[in-house]
């Protein structure tokens, strides 16, 4: 699977995957949402995002963890 609203530049934020070759890391909407913000909170508080974006950085990090999960003995 491809993420193309997902870059990861070593240049950027440590080589941190980040949303639209921004400053802002796909850890950091994973941690606002888990902080219990809302797709529309994050829009809000950060107006050059897009939904598209949000949604990216939810199957980019699902894909994550079903990578790892495969990765592991059973």
């Amino acid at each position: 699977m491809t993420f193309p609203r997902i870059t990861v530049d070593p240049q950027v934020m440590g080589g941190a995957p980040c949303v639209r070759q921004s400053r802002v890391p796909v850890a950091m909407i994973l941690a606002m949402m888990a902080d219990g913000m809302t797709a529309t909170d994050i829009l809000t508080d950060l107006p050059f995002l897009e939904e598209d974006d949000i949604t990216e950085v939810l199957h980019y990090a699902a894909d994550a963890v079903r990578e790892r999960a495969a990765g592991e003995p059973a």
